[in-house]
């Protein structure tokens, strides 16, 4: 089966169909392209501020992580050097209690030693780990005070949003 055909008036029904397409479009066109470009520049706007706020919150708070973890790095270096002077003290202790153990002439001179070494160790125990917990509780409140602050900053900036946001009305009404 042979199909004829006219090449002529096939490319007049063509141009005729275009015709009519660009003439739809060209009324939506001259209709629609102010709106659409004043809701295209305005999301432009509304998205480009929506990422400034972000970044500039990201900035803050990848600020505010790195100052609170030099607050731990250095926490945790002068907890270290305190545990290690802890360290030292109490082996000394112990080689002078090992040196007394040595000059002593008797058994009973020996147990008094001891007991003697054991109460000044146990009320030195419990002074070292009260530096210990002290300094500890320093560390994880430096650690803390940059989050708090920028928690605080961060609501105080939501609430003074907030009031801006519900004092818009009442000055339009004005």
């Amino acid at each position: 089966m042979n199909i004829a055909l006219n090449r002529e008036a096939t490319a007049d029904k063509s141009r005729e169909a275009t015709r009519k397409t660009n003439g739809q479009f060209e009324t939506l066109d001259a209709a629609f392209s102010d709106a659409v470009r004043e809701l295209a520049e305005k999301s432009v706007d509304q998205t480009r501020e929506a990422y400034d706020r972000a970044k500039d919150s990201l900035e803050a708070t990848v600020d505010t992580m790195a100052r609170s973890f030099d607050a731990l790095g250095q926490g945790a270096a002068a907890l270290n050097r305190k545990v290690i002077e802890i360290a030292q003290e109490n082996v000394s202790s112990g080689f002078d209690l090992a040196k007394s153990l040595a000059t002593a002439r008797t058994l009973a001179e020996m147990v008094e030693l001891r007991a003697t070494y054991w109460r000044k160790q146990f009320s030195a125990l419990a002074a070292q780990a009260e530096e210990v917990h002290a300094l500890s509780t320093k560390v994880a409140a430096d650690m803390a005070a940059p989050i708090k602050a920028h928690v605080t900053r961060s609501i105080e900036q939501l609430a003074g949003a907030n009031i801006a946001v519900h004092a818009e009305p009442d000055s339009k009404s004005k």
